[in-house]
């Protein structure tokens, strides 16, 4: 847990108020759920708590071994189930044959994608008005939304 007295990934925190990392909250929940803390799991976490937007396994192993980290492929695949199990992070299918993941944050850090059809390019987006809308649906519906993702296609600026 880190003391800040400052604006921090959008939340306003307070002298003495504590903000819990992903990371932190990831492996306290593993560690609630009687895994044991492994290099593996260790590395992964880290890794993904430094990212922004989702990331492929493979991705996630080529960046970590880049670092030197010693890791296998299997492993990054193991932790990264392990995780989506306990919902921890979010698969996320683009249309591109790859299944990419990130972390679940709070709900201030929400956002959807776009993805260029061209170039692969994968941005993040956040809208107040879609997500009112979905909240609309919800209250409709009836059902008890647990997530949601929404991916537009098209063209970057650069492929346009």
């Amino acid at each position: 847990m880190v003391l800040v007295n400052r604006v921090e990934n959008g939340y306003h925190l307070r002298v003495g108020e504590t903000k819990t990392t992903w990371s932190e909250r990831a492996l306290a929940e593993l560690r609630s759920s009687g895994y044991r803390r492994g290099f593996a799991r260790a590395r992964v976490i880290a890794f993904l708590d430094r990212q922004r937007c989702c990331v492929g396994a493979q991705e996630i192993h080529r960046k970590l071994r880049e670092l030197g980290e010693p890791i296998g492929l299997a492993s990054v695949y193991r932790v990264l189930d392990v995780l989506a199990e306990k919902r921890l992070v979010q698969r996320l299918d683009l249309g591109d044959g790859v299944t990419r993941f990130e972390p679940v944050r709070d709900a201030e850090d929400h956002h959807h994608h776009i993805v260029c059809d061209d170039c692969g390019k994968i941005d993040a987006f956040a809208d107040e008005r879609l997500e009112s809308v979905m909240r609309d649906v919800e209250q409709s519906s009836g059902y008890a939304v647990a997530g949601h993702d929404i991916v537009l296609r098209g063209a970057c600026g650069a492929c346009r």
